[in-house]
């Protein structure tokens, strides 16, 4: 994979200086996570590492990111909503089925 496909930024701040990876070759990572929960991992042929966060998406909404057609359309209604062309409908409560 092209490291331009990787690196969204090039801006990197130091978070620690000779870290050295337990006996079972762990490594603690601790605040330099963030909030992340999952990462893809990048090796370059010099050893280099780059931890890439990820979200998983839950199997039941998997179908919107396997239909192209639908997720355009969602991706346009979040532009025109952004953009303020959006008009009240009023409520739907009236068609939902308990």
């Amino acid at each position: 994979m092209s490291a331009s496909a990787v690196l969204k930024s090039t801006d990197f701040d130091l978070v620690a200086e000779f870290a050295q990876p337990d006996a079972k070759k762990r490594l603690s990572l601790g605040e330099a996570l963030g909030g992340a929960k999952a990462f893809n991992i990048y090796r370059n042929p010099l050893g280099q590492l780059i931890l890439d966060p990820v979200r998983t998406i839950p199997v039941s909404e998997m179908w919107l990111y396997e239909n192209p057609e639908a997720l355009a359309q969602v991706k346009q209604g979040l532009r025109e909503s952004a953009e303020g062309r959006s008009a009240e409908r009023g409520s739907f409560a009236g068609y939902a089925q308990d």
